[in-house]
């Protein structure tokens, strides 16, 4: 079983996951019958969940269960080499979902792509890779470089006013992309034709990344 963002769960929710981590049973929710189950869990998460741990937002006992073997995964700013293929991967795949064959990315949109990426979460990459793919008519990946390129290309020290500009602008392309998806979609979320299938993402991790970046669904479309 793989759990994903684990480091999001409620406070309330982690002491039923211990329980089924160490008891090997849970019940349904609303019944009362007890099962047994016997999985290999993978969890993943990108918070500190040892520092949460010491912070009491999140339960030590059930940290040190999940960190029986951790493997740090690099972020992209740690891999700057690997923003090619994700970029070749993630449009090949997008393109595949829509019918499209895109042979070609120009060298400037992919230098755009490295340079903006390498401070971007994987979420922002994804979603930012697959806009230009859902909006490209023919073999050639067409991409609004300006969007990836607003934003300095020096890391601005933590707490700085540059830092919050910059992810203002990372915000703001992914909101911009969000809607993309939504309008094209006659802003159905969930199914294999929604907008969270085209964005590449669950619908769960769609509805909090919405409402992180205040993307509201009226009758006449996304709202802010």
């Amino acid at each position: 079983m793989f759990l994903d963002e684990v480091g999001e769960f409620p406070l309330e929710v982690q002491p039923k996951l211990l329980r089924v981590l160490q008891e090997h049973e849970f019940e349904r929710l609303g019944g009362s019958k007890t099962f047994r189950t016997d999985a290999r869990l993978i969890a993943a998460t990108n918070r500190d969940l040892e520092a949460m741990a010491g912070e009491q937002k999140f339960r030590a006992d059930l940290y040190y269960r999940l960190n029986v073997f951790p493997i740090r995964v690099p972020s992209l700013r740690e891999r700057a080499d690997d923003i090619p293929l994700l970029v070749r991967h993630f449009v090949q795949q997008f393109g595949r979902r829509m019918g499209k064959t895109i042979e070609t990315i120009p060298s400037e949109t992919m230098d755009a792509f490295v340079r903006y990426h390498g401070r971007a979460t994987f979420v922002n990459f994804k979603t930012s890779s697959n806009a230009p793919s859902s909006l490209t008519p023919g073999s050639v990946l067409n991409v609004a470089v300006g969007e990836l390129t607003s934003r300095p290309r020096q890391s601005p020290a933590p707490g700085s006013g540059t830092q919050k500009d910059m992810q203002s602008v990372l915000d703001e392309t992914e909101r911009r992309h969000i809607i993309r998806a939504l309008e094209e979609t006659n802003w159905v979320i969930a199914g294999p034709s929604g907008a969270a299938a085209r964005l590449g993402m669950k619908r769960s991790t769609l509805h909090a990344r919405m409402q992180k970046l205040g993307v509201q669904i009226t009758r006449s479309g996304p709202s802010q």
